[in-house]
């Protein structure tokens, strides 16, 4: 079943072919100061995502091994991208529902914000 989403502005489209697996929220700084709060993203074979508009995705190279795509027009945080690695994270928050999945777990909630609590009963890890 493919699995569609968008950005705020709909600049930018994808699909993802196959079922989402389950998606982890990360609570590192990095991700925090890219969204605002924190990422939830499910990580997806990079053959299994089109995009649509992909002229309108900017990347932002965090590090030497990972760069984050989010919408030019809107702002909208949409990929997390390992470059040397075939899968490719994709934000949650984009997708259309239904996405037929379930937060996992947590991770890096060393790094976590200290205005909020994580208290669904999700394992944590801290990195």
């Amino acid at each position: 079943m493919p699995h569609s989403g968008s950005c705020l502005c709909g600049a930018v489209r994808f699909t993802v072919e196959g079922d989402l697996p389950p998606p982890d929220g990360c609570h590192c700084v990095n991700c925090r100061k890219q969204t605002g709060h924190y990422l939830v993203s499910t990580d997806v074979p990079k053959a299994a995502l089109s995009v649509t508009g992909a002229d309108h995705v900017g990347w932002f190279q965090s590090s030497e091994k990972v760069r984050r795509g989010f919408c030019t027009r809107c702002g909208s945080t949409l990929f997390w991208d390992p470059v040397f690695r075939d899968w490719i994270g994709v934000a949650m928050g984009a997708f259309d529902s239904p996405t037929d999945t379930h937060q996992s777990k947590h991770i890096f909630t060393s790094e976590k914000g200290d205005y909020y609590d994580i208290a669904d009963g999700l394992p944590q890890n801290l990195r």
